[in-house]
């Protein structure tokens, strides 16, 4: 699916990237730009920046970097059909109906043809437990405390103890064999053929922000094995981006998210009233579904199960959170085990004080070491300390440390722990150096680490900067560039646009930027825009736009020499002529006369 580039551009020029950002971010003034904390990694100091000029954000910290339609797709983990759409009806403008590509057309038609048959299943699962066969199955459900209006609001179901009823019901319905497999809600093999992957369980049906059915768990009847199972991946269910209750937890009025263990916490928690409970999808938490709470508040109260193995979720959970900039804080629910058990011994009132008194994540941390450390001789509270010490390295902040430090000798001051102690030990680590993943990083931009950037690679991101931001120098650049000397092939394809907008009058690097799809080009291309050098005086800039220049056209030459065909004459006069004039640019570079206003 793809709008006209003039449609796209007027729903970019009609959305101020200020005005659109400034509703997810906080935002300073500061010169020309505006700065705030990035919100697509854990910073204290503020590196993200944007500029009305170029209608372009860009981090400093971590990279992230585009137009206002790449704000949308990142924050919101939308499609760019999906953030045009969005952008569009913030601005009022009315997108034209398009034709889809046959590909696009088939790709949308067989998600929405997915989505329709997992919703026909959770309406056939919600008939069956009303059915004599699902009694036993309503029976548990109420059993458990669950009121109807609670099992209506949250879609459940059961699934009949014959392996065959759903699929027989989807085949008279006409779906392909094909199409069923794909949905995830059957398995197949040679003796059996097709037949239900769900059979004599409840069924919770899985809902997308939207709520749309995306998936389904299933939790058995009787003694069967797994206890519970889940919809495998598909096309339109991604276990790492969704969380169960969302759709429901996202328009709390609570300012903080509680992620609980699984389907029946959430949902006697929002029987109980504690609307804003969410639960992974039978995963360990991700870094996408942290990116995803991130979306939706700054704080999440963890609670897991009060046995080692809960205590084990959160401690991997903490420093997830943490990394996508998401305050987390740990409910103790001792002496029960779940959000279920306590509720209905101590009341939802006991509970809202457990969640009110909820542990700070980091001295969480600090505790649970203490529990496992041998604290009776000298050599466990050493080592004791000494893992403290490695938490509090962690943090980047000198103040925050410093309030942990205090904290935990505040804690452990009968062990005879001082604050110059555990300073000094902080400091000796740091100056030995840490285990690179002990350190908090910022998020990963989901692929490999580049190598260093050269010096031929940075003149020519300062030399498109300088264009865009400058384009008065243009006049004086084209006299010796031309795109063909950018020999990174990204950043010369960015040049012939750049070139090929500067003869239609007009340098707009956001407009630019609509022609990349792929996520990683753009954010490169956006860092292209971003390259930064300390300028003061026209001299120096002059200096500096020389020795770009030189630089570049040395790569673009070297370039050439190396592709140069022997038997071509003509490639060689070119070749000694470029060489003159690269000569002739190094004497009298000086007569340049650029101004970066």
């Amino acid at each position: 699916m793809r709008y006209s580039d003039d449609v796209i551009e007027e729903v970019r020029t009609k959305n101020d990237i200020v005005d659109v950002v400034s509703q997810y971010v906080k935002l300073t003034r500061k010169g020309s730009s505006y700065f705030g904390l990035c919100p697509f990694h854990n910073e204290k100091t503020p590196s993200f920046s944007v500029t009305p000029a170029k209608q372009m954000y860009y981090c400093f910290g971590c990279g992230a970097g585009g137009n206002v339609f790449n704000f949308i797709m990142e924050y919101e983990n939308y499609t760019f059909g999906e953030a045009l759409s969005h952008l569009a009806q913030r601005a009022g403008v009315e997108l034209p109906k398009i034709e889809y590509s046959r590909e696009a057309k088939e790709k949308a038609e067989r998600k929405a043809l997915l989505l329709e048959i997992n919703k026909k299943a959770a309406q056939y699962f919600y008939y069956q437990l009303r059915r004599e066969g699902g009694k036993a199955a309503y029976q548990y459900l109420t059993g458990r405390g669950l009121s109807e209006e609670t099992i209506k609001k949250f879609g459940l179901g059961y699934s009949d103890k014959y392996s065959d009823d759903l699929y027989k019901y989807m085949k008279a319905k006409g779906y392909s064999d094909e199409l069923l497999r794909e949905s995830g809600l059957f398995n197949a093999d040679e003796r059996r053929g097709m037949y239900d992957k769900f059979w004599n369980r409840v069924i919770f049906p899985i809902m997308d922000v939207n709520n749309r059915v995306i998936g389904f768990g299933g939790r058995v009847m009787g003694d069967g094995k797994p206890k519970y199972l889940n919809s495998p991946e598909t096309k339109i269910f991604d276990k790492s981006r969704n969380l169960y209750g969302l759709n429901m937890a996202r328009t709390t009025r609570k300012n903080y998210l509680i992620l609980c263990e699984g389907y029946m916490d959430v949902i006697s928690m929002h029987q109980a009233g504690f609307t804003n409970a969410v639960a992974s999808l039978g995963t360990a938490l991700t870094s996408g579904h942290a990116s995803l709470l991130k979306r939706y508040t700054e704080e999440v109260l963890l609670l897991y199960d009060s046995d080692e193995a809960g205590i084990r979720a959160a401690l991997r959970a903490i420093p997830i959170l943490r990394e996508a900039g998401v305050n987390a804080k740990v409910v103790s629910l001792k002496p029960y085990k779940d959000p279920d058990e306590f509720i209905k011994n101590m009341g939802a009132e006991a509970f809202e004080e457990r969640l009110l008194n909820a542990s700070d994540s980091f001295l969480f941390r600090v505790h649970t070491g203490e529990a496992e450390a041998d604290m009776e001789t000298p050599q466990g509270q050493n080592r004791f300390f000494e893992e403290c010490a490695r938490m509090l390295l962690e943090l980047s902040d000198e103040l925050e440390r410093n309030l942990y430090i205090e904290a935990i000798v505040k804690d452990y001051r009968r062990y005879g722990i001082s604050g110059e102690d555990l300073r000094k030990r902080v400091n000796t680590l740091a100056m030995k150096g840490t285990r690179a993943e002990q350190r908090v990083q910022p998020k990963s931009t989901g692929h490999e680490t580049k190598k260093r950037e050269s010096a031929g690679d940075k003149a020519q991101k300062l030399m498109l900067t300088w264009l865009v931001t400058y384009p008065g120098i243009f006049s004086e650049a084209e006299k010796y560039l031309s795109p063909s000397d950018f020999v990174v092939p990204l950043y010369r394809q960015v040049a012939e646009m750049l070139f090929a907008q500067r003869k239609e009058g007009e340098v707009n690097p956001a407009r630019l930027l609509n022609a990349f799809t792929d996520s990683e080009e753009q954010r490169e291309v956006a860092s292209l825009f971003n390259a930064t050098i300390h300028l003061e005086t026209p001299e120096e800039q002059s200096r500096a736009f020389l020795d770009a220049l030189l630089r570049i056209k040395e790569e673009s030459l070297a370039e050439k020499n190396k592709n140069w065909d022997p038997t071509d004459m003509q490639a060689l006069q070119e070749l000694i002529q470029a060489k003159k004039e690269l000569e002739d640019l190094g004497r009298n570079g000086h007569r340049l006369h650029i101004s970066f206003e």
